[in-house]
């Protein structure tokens, strides 16, 4: 499970694009809460899986708010992109 969690760290790390990188801490978060189950599990503390439910909803809102930010941004970014090219205003567009 760590040797996983070691490869999903390199999709972080180099990407290639923003979007790689969201999808390995996900994926990294996601490991992290199932070593959190099977510990709770093994070791029979019950309060383990209460904290590994509340880091499975902050995780999912945080990808949620993270995407929408990122999703925004690129929205913004295309709409300058068309303004300075003069994509809309009856020019062509290179």
């Amino acid at each position: 499970m760590l040797f996983f969690m070691a490869l999903f760290m390199v999709r972080v790390v180099i990407g290639p694009s923003i979007w790689d990188r969201l999808l390995g801490l996900n994926l990294v978060a996601t490991k992290t809460i199932v070593v959190i189950i099977v510990f709770a599990s093994i070791s029979d503390v019950a309060f383990l899986m209460d904290f590994a439910i509340v880091y499975a909803l902050f995780g999912f809102i945080g990808t949620i708010f993270v995407a929408l930010f990122l999703s925004e941004r690129q929205r913004k970014l295309r709409a300058r992109e068309e303004r300075v090219n003069g994509v809309g205003e009856g020019k062509e567009a290179n």
